[in-house]
């Protein structure tokens, strides 16, 4: 399932180790990407079965000169939705995204309370950026996406292993596939010795056109055990390489029975 900001904000400390840095040992990477992945995931959730999830936090948004501080609640329900609300000084903000009827859809609604649907270009990668453990899961729980396994590299003075993903859709004309491939392409860069994801980047695009591509990277730290699963409880959001959304949750709360009509606007 990407929480995304709409495009006009455009938008659903990695794990301390207490081992001395020298005893620490990276696992050894593989050829396969989809091992690495689940691997990733079983770091993430473990034997943990994980329905649904809600996360409280604060969360600042910068917007050119506007930097504002307020509240926020993610609640991803797996395989099927993702919803988003803030309530900023400057009003309220919520996206939805959903897979309910096979299709990605997509709304938002800022602080007129004017529903605007996101464009169909922009909804092919993964919503659950927030909760990682959801987005690896819809990756592997699918058969219609694809893995390559890029190697290790350095990314902000951080060893990572990189793995790319991307959907392969049936679709009666090949520039059409081709297109959803380009737009669903995600990176995802793991810890070499926790293997818990320290980043995700993808791109988005202006709602009249997907062909120009915006970098979007998340960023993952602060992972906390919560009844079992790791939870990223520090993530941060970069649009074109600038910080545009600074999530600090305090809480999080899994497999609450989250009903399906959340994820409707």
């Amino acid at each position: 399932m990407t929480c995304i900001w709409p495009l006009r904000i455009s938008l659903c400390s990695i794990l301390l180790i207490s081992q001395p840095l020298l005893a620490r040992q990276a696992v050894a990477p593989t050829t396969q990407p989809s091992v690495l992945l689940q691997k990733a995931l079983a770091a993430l959730s473990g034997s943990v079965s994980v329905s649904d999830v809600t996360l409280t936090g604060t969360a600042e948004r910068i917007a050119g000169s506007d930097d504002e501080t307020g509240t926020v609640v993610v609640k991803a329900l797996d395989s099927t939705g993702c919803r988003v609300d803030f309530n900023f000084p400057s009003g309220t903000r919520s996206e939805v995204y959903s897979t309910a009827s096979g299709n990605p859809t997509g709304s938002w609604v800022g602080p007129d309370a004017t529903s605007h649907p996101i464009s169909l270009h922009n909804l092919w990668t993964d919503p659950n950026w927030m909760f990682p453990a959801f987005a690896l899961a819809d990756f592997l729980n699918s058969s219609n996406y694809s893995f390559a396994y890029i190697g290790q590299e350095s990314r902000d003075g951080q060893t990572v292993l990189h793995v790319s993903v991307w959907l392969l859709a049936a679709a009666p004309q090949a520039n059409t596939a081709t297109l959803i491939q380009q737009l669903s392409q995600t990176e995802i860069y793991l810890d070499p010795v926790s293997l818990l994801p320290v980043a995700m980047t993808f791109n988005t695009h202006p709602d009249n056109d997907a062909g120009l591509n915006i970098p979007v990277e998340i960023r993952y730290s602060d992972y906390q055990s919560e009844a079992g699963v790791q939870v990223p409880m520090h993530v941060q959001k970069y649009l074109n390489n600038g910080l545009v959304l600074d999530l600090q949750f305090q809480k999080a709360a899994t497999n609450s029975g989250l009903p399906a009509s959340l994820f409707v606007l």
